[in-house]
């Protein structure tokens, strides 16, 4: 009996290698994702971070070709992601890792809405309010950078919110370091929300603080400028090389957290921009 059922099973296994693999069974890349705009968190979570870059670069590509000419508006988040490349961070099943893909999954449903592909928010708060973004600066309504950076700061901050709650539910929990970069990142976009109050502070504060002659709104302006990727990059290095306490609540713990960052950051900031101290 064996030896006459070896041909049929030696045939179904042939049969079954041969078989296209189901489409919702294959990994797909970062250009796929942006493509279809259709990959779910767990999809995004699964792919390297490095297909992570090509992702966030390919919907930027595609959004400048269909919605918004020239835009370039997720290159900070380009900025983090090489940060965590460079690091060793977002290994799959960590807690970057999912945090990120929330925040990816936002940017991607929020895309496909407003380009009219798909309604499904993928359940993420933060898809509608990206939608909005990209709507609202399609009709020219956030040229002044006072009413952009807080819509961005929005749409950003839910879907952040988002990618914890994953995090969360696998069971994945940050580490110190996961901690204080990411700590410096609800700064970086608390300030977006709120560039009027930050204003202030750095009025008042900025040069007694740091020590170095800086003019604050234009410090301002480019650490929050969401199109260069190099404010949130090195901005997180001096997160990762500082170690400082946690903030205890807002606004105050935020705004000393800002001001216990500042020398670095201007230092940075002068080195990027090649302004040197006024005397």
């Amino acid at each position: 009996m064996a030896t006459a059922t070896r041909p049929a099973s030696v045939l179904l296994a042939l049969v079954l290698v041969l078989l296209p693999v189901p489409a919702q069974a294959q990994e797909r890349t970062g250009r796929q994702c942006a493509s279809t705009l259709d990959c779910s968190a767990a999809e995004l979570e699964a792919l390297p971070l490095t297909q992570r870059l090509v992702f966030v670069r390919a919907v930027q590509d595609r959004v400048a070709a269909e919605h918004v000419p020239g835009f370039r508006h997720w290159r900070n988040i380009e900025g983090i992601i090489r940060f965590f490349v460079e690091h060793g961070f977002g290994e799959r099943g960590s807690w970057v890792s999912h945090v990120d893909a929330g925040i990816l999954e936002g940017i991607e449903r929020g895309t496909a809405i407003a380009l009219g592909v798909s309604e499904d928010d993928g359940g993420n708060p933060g898809s509608r309010l990206w939608a909005d973004y990209l709507r609202r600066l399609q009709r020219g309504e956030l040229g002044d950078r006072w009413v952009h950076d807080p819509a961005w700061g929005e749409a950003e901050q839910a879907s952040t919110e988002h990618g914890v709650r994953l995090a969360e539910a696998h069971g994945a929990r940050p580490s110190r370091v996961d901690r204080q970069v990411f700590q410096f990142s609800e700064l970086y976009r608390w300030v977006l929300r709120n560039p009027q109050t930050a204003l202030l502070v750095l009025d008042e504060d900025l040069g007694q603080t740091t020590g170095i002659p800086v003019v604050p709104v234009d410090f301002l302006r480019w650490f929050t400028d969401v199109t260069d990727p190099v404010p949130a990059y090195r901005g997180a290095h001096v997160a990762h090389d500082l170690v400082l306490p946690d903030p205890l609540g807002l606004p105050v713990s935020t705004l000393q957290l800002f001001l216990a960052y500042a020398p670095e950051l201007v230092r940075v900031h002068q080195e990027e921009t090649g302004r040197q101290p006024q005397t």
